[in-house]
């Protein structure tokens, strides 16, 4: 049951993961006038990628110093995952597996 929503935790990182790399990709082509955002169809992907990416962005935009034209919030925000908080799931999921499987080795 705990590896089940361990599983569900990680997968959800992985998907938001996905959807930050997606919205950092929809930014450049639109910048860049590759895609055309009076297209009902794009405006709607862009729409979405950016409600489920500006709540955790917009906190470390206002915690970053400016770059000029460089937004580094998304890689701040992907480092962070994948080098704290990850592991410190990993580390919460194992220690609970441990202390609950303790009883049946003593």
């Amino acid at each position: 049951m705990i590896t089940a929503i361990f599983d569900l935790i990680f997968l959800l990182i992985r998907l938001y993961v996905l959807a930050l790399l997606l919205s950092c990709l929809f930014s450049l082509l639109f910048a860049f006038n590759i895609l055309d955002t009076r297209n009902r169809l794009v405006w709607t992907i862009g729409d979405v990628l950016n409600r489920i990416t500006e709540p955790v962005l917009a906190p470390v935009r206002r915690i970053l110093p400016q770059f000029g034209m460089v937004d580094l919030s998304p890689l701040v925000v992907l480092l962070v995952l994948q080098y704290l908080v990850v592991p410190l799931l990993a580390a919460l999921e194992r220690s609970i597996l441990l202390r609950s499987a303790a009883p049946f080795y003593s």
